[in-house]
């Protein structure tokens, strides 16, 4: 049985499903710059990305029964929250870089350059969905930072 909308909550571990949807979508977001900047930016961005979701799941497998798990698992949790503010910084960088050409980013099934207005929507929309991600994924972190340290004081 499932249950209503209205009176669904946050997954405890939604940070881990977030964290996902933020690695899925950064790759698809890089696979989108030219090859001059790819061989330099895209690695790492991804890497970023990966570090993320690993450290969640990392942080989502230990159970916080005693301090030591407790400390582990918020030592897991901060990594995530860092590597995911530093791969904010870097899709930032990126999406610089794309505006300025955006046209070059976006190819019809055709493969033929789609115009710039179009491309600059297409761009702004990924962006602005994946920046929503990295926003919730801080949230879901810095919620369960503050609930696995609770633990630790009971």
């Amino acid at each position: 049985m499932s249950v209503l909308k209205q009176r669904r909550t946050v997954s405890k571990a939604e940070f881990v499903n977030t964290a996902n949807q933020i690695y899925i979508e950064t790759l698809n977001f890089l696979t989108r710059l030219s090859a001059r900047y790819a061989r330099l930016v895209a690695e790492p961005t991804a890497k970023l990305a990966g570090e993320v979701k690993d450290f969640c799941e990392k942080a989502n497998s230990i159970f916080p029964s005693d301090a030591q798990r407790v400390n582990l698992r918020t030592a897991h949790l901060l990594e995530a929250r860092a590597s995911l503010m530093a791969l904010d910084s870097r899709l930032t960088d990126c999406y610089l870089i794309m505006n300025q050409n955006p046209e070059g980013c976006f190819t019809t099934s055709k493969g033929k350059a789609v115009p710039a207005g179009e491309a600059m929507e297409k761009l702004d929309r990924m962006a602005q969905s994946l920046g929503d991600l990295i926003d919730r994924e801080n949230e879901l972190l810095k919620g369960q930072i503050k609930s696995t340290g609770q633990r630790l004081k009971s």
